[in-house]
């Protein structure tokens, strides 16, 4: 049923969300592999659709961390929301304004965030703003993973933060391509 939910929301908002199909168990372990759980007070994750990552994200945290989801499609927010678990904070607005809300929750920077934000469907300035606001708000050295179904806008990471490295994960539909760098 969820992944029903995810196509019938995703086909109504094809430019926002750029899939839909919900990522695999695959793409999630991939997507989360780098975080570092045992140190990480909170954890951004940008472009979380229903919450098949965010549901990933919970179960590997400490029960004192927290985790902050963005996500700007009302309904996907609605159903994230019914997640039931007191480190969830759900923003429903655009991840430009990360630096708003890290400080609203008394936040200087994330230790790490996870991207799923299709940034081939966005305009080039906003995407460049959303990772610029990023990398000004990710500590020094935190891992940023970005999921992908192409390695298209590799240069746009690199641009931000160097060096990428990508994974590919063929165990998913579309496979998909997952983009680490550091902050």
């Amino acid at each position: 049923m969820k992944g029903y939910f995810f196509f019938k929301e995703s086909l109504k908002n094809m430019k926002t969300s750029a899939t839909v199909t919900r990522s695999s168990k695959f793409v999630c372990k991939k997507m989360i592999q780098y975080v570092d759980f045992e140190n990480a007070d909170l954890i951004v994750e940008l472009g979380a659709g229903d919450g098949v990552i965010t549901e990933h994200i919970l179960e590997a945290m400490r029960p004192d961390s927290r985790l902050m989801v963005f996500e700007i499609l009302d309904q996907f927010c609605d159903k994230i929301r019914g997640i039931d678990d007191e480190r969830l904070i759900v923003i429903n607005d655009s991840a430009e304004h990360i630096g708003k809300y890290l400080k609203e929750y008394g936040f200087e920077q994330a230790y790490d965030v996870v991207s799923a934000i299709p940034f081939v469907a966005l305009p080039k300035e906003l995407a460049k703003t959303i990772l610029s606001e990023v990398k000004k708000h990710i500590r020094p050295g935190g891992n940023y993973s970005q999921l992908h179904y192409s390695t298209l806008v590799k240069g746009l990471y690199e641009e931000f933060f160097g060096e990428v490295e990508i994974e590919f994960v063929p165990l998913n539909f579309p496979p998909a391509f997952i983009h680490y760098c550091k902050g």
